[in-house]
């Protein structure tokens, strides 16, 4: 079992203060949380309140709209809990799923539905798998997600996210 406490100093070495590029589509930015993204459950969000999100705010989101909504405490690797957390957080949890669910069957020949969903199946074949393998795979599927994007603006600080 995975705790979100040793995971979220890694999400927060990645994710900065205020951010409004015109190319990212989540618009302003703050901690990683992105305007586009609130607004999806608040109303009334602007661009003002995303300026001002702490950080203890940005964490209590972290934890309550992906820890928690996701079930990674299941995943019993705390690497790889902390990976898909981080991972999530950036490219969003469908996509991510995608690549872990991916990187499971590559490296166990389990056949699992690319569905972006961490269900039963998918959660008890990466918690059978050689870890540091997965891992590895893992990595490497973010990566090329993020190659694919070509996005070369962003790409570099991808990459550097992805195998970290």
């Amino acid at each position: 079992m995975s705790d979100f406490n040793l995971a979220i100093p890694h999400v927060l070495q990645h994710e900065g203060g205020f951010v409004d590029h015109p190319n990212d589509p989540g618009g302003a930015t703050q901690f990683g949380i992105s305007l586009r993204f609130l607004q999806q459950s608040t109303a009334n969000i602007t661009q003002t309140d995303i300026r001002h999100l702490s950080v203890a705010d940005a964490i209590k989101i972290y934890e309550r709209e992906w820890w928690q909504r996701y079930h990674y405490a299941a995943i019993d690797s705390q690497q790889l809990a902390t990976k898909v957390l981080d991972l999530a957080i950036n490219m969003g949890s469908h996509q991510a799923h995608i690549c872990l669910q991916r990187a499971v069957r590559a490296t166990t020949g389990n056949y699992l539905t690319e569905d972006g969903v961490l269900g039963c199946q998918t959660l008890n074949s990466l918690n059978t798998a050689n870890s540091d393998v997965l891992l590895a795979a893992f990595k490497s599927e973010a990566a090329g997600f993020y190659r694919n994007l070509r996005q070369p603006q962003f790409e570099k600080g991808w990459l550097m996210r992805a195998y970290d």
